[in-house]
């Protein structure tokens, strides 16, 4: 059975770095993994007018639910705050994380995590750099496992 991947991320607010997240897209969709990418799911319901707002974080919510995992692309300082509260919601889920920044710029209190220490939770204590990415190469190399855990 096909795994379903929730890519959360921020790239849907701008132009530019859209081609960026059909990249990613592309990525997970050559593992055959089916991706549900909250900006193009929920674009039919921000032409209503009534409501949106909650009824597009309600969406989010219910396709977070329906996935086995969550991509979580976690750039910016701090990363973008939909994406922190879809990973907490995710960690409460007890849904597979897999974390990505290739941002250079530090967002960390702790010497022993690259991102707030809390979003760690949501991964394996002693081996959590399998779950962390920091390019698409390490994503299509399978260096860390992710197309094992794509095909089971």
């Amino acid at each position: 059975m096909k795994k379903k991947l929730y890519l959360a991320n921020p790239y849907g607010f701008s132009k530019q770095t859209k081609s960026l997240l059909n990249e990613f897209i592309n990525i997970f969709n050559d593992l055959n993994i089916e991706v549900y990418e909250p900006f193009e799911r929920t674009k039919q319901i921000i032409q209503k007018k009534d409501n949106w707002a909650y009824n597009l974080a309600e969406s989010n919510f219910h396709d977070l639910k329906k996935c086995d995992c969550i991509f979580a692309i976690v750039n910016g300082t701090p990363p973008d705050e939909g994406v922190m509260i879809e990973l907490g919601i995710a960690i409460a889920l007890k849904k597979k994380i897999f974390l990505f920044r290739d941002d250079f710029r530090t967002c960390t209190d702790s010497n022993q995590y690259p991102l707030n220490l809390m979003l760690f939770l949501g991964l394996p204590k002693d081996n959590w750099k399998k779950y962390y990415f920091e390019s698409l190469q390490d994503i299509k190399s399978n260096k860390k496992g992710f197309v094992e855990w794509a095909i089971k």
